[in-house]
């Protein structure tokens, strides 16, 4: 069930509303209603992605802009392990084959 709300807006936010409604073709009513549930949905911590958000203190000030580089700086890969076949390996001395 919808319920009516009555918003006062001054000439200049009225005129920046209706100039977005009109560009994409909705009304003052279904943007608002847009508007509301985009900021309510950037409050909200069900995502645990965004409740972590700004926990971690002492980044870089460009670590969301440069991360990549940051994390090729940071990353150390382990080795892998050695490869065991069961063939014995080759070596570099010639081999010699029998007189006849």
């Amino acid at each position: 069930m919808t319920r009516p709300l009555q918003v006062y807006l001054d000439d200049a936010d009225h005129d920046r509303l209706e100039r977005w409604s009109r560009a994409r073709g909705w009304t003052k009513s279904q943007t608002i209603r847009a508007a509301v549930r985009a900021l309510v949905r950037a409050d909200d911590t069900d995502d645990p992605l965004l409740a972590v958000s700004g926990m971690i203190d002492g980044l870089p000030p460009d670590a969301s802009t440069r991360f990549d580089q940051h994390l090729d700086a940071t990353f150390v890969a382990e080795r892998p392990p050695a490869y065991r076949g069961t063939r014995p390996r080759p070596t570099n001395k010639p081999t010699q084959r029998p007189r006849r």
